[in-house]
């Protein structure tokens, strides 16, 4: 039982950084839960470890996790919203090569960014982060919401006209 417990805090010791800062990243701005779905991450790879075959790298395995326990709060969190008015303009900005002077102007974007979804209604940033960090079409956050795919591309709409409006007033 003691070698147990030794494994179980070297595993931790050696990767709570890293899935903590991906779950972070993920949940960005509301970060408040970061440290609950850490600790439900390794409880989940504790629980299902005897199933872990060693294809791929043991931190892999854990982002895997992670990936899907994010989505679980994505999809709890989404789950109550109601569908709002049609108004489906504004696209994903598209990613290029980036020199140093440009790499510092979109560190500049990213932190406006973060703190326009920090201002912005929670439902509205956790259905932006999905469908753009997480890159989910409609269809995929509809199944995982319980919802129709024109109800999200309706709420879709209006988070991004929320957006549009919070980001001009930055």
């Amino acid at each position: 039982m003691l070698k147990d417990r030794k494994a179980t805090a070297k595993l931790v010791e050696l990767h709570a950084d890293a899935i903590h800062a991906y779950v972070a990243s993920r949940l960005v701005p509301q970060v408040d839960n970061v440290d609950d779905i850490t600790q439900d991450i390794f409880l989940a790879a504790w629980k299902s470890l005897a199933g872990y075959r060693g294809d791929s790298p043991l931190r892999s395995w854990l982002l895997g996790i992670a990936r899907h326990k994010v989505e679980d709060y994505y999809r709890a969190r989404l789950r109550q919203p109601e569908p709002l008015p049609d108004d489906d303009s504004g696209a994903a900005p598209e990613e290029s090569e980036l020199h140093l002077d440009e790499l510092l102007d979109q560190a500049r974007v990213t932190e406006k960014i973060r703190r326009v979804l920090e201002r912005m209604p929670h439902e509205d940033a956790l259905l932006l982060l999905w469908r753009y960090w997480e890159k989910r079409s409609a269809r995929e956050v509809s199944e995982q919401i319980g919802r129709t795919e024109k109800a999200v591309e309706r709420l879709l709409a209006r988070a991004r006209a929320e957006f549009r409006k919070r980001w001009s007033d930055a």
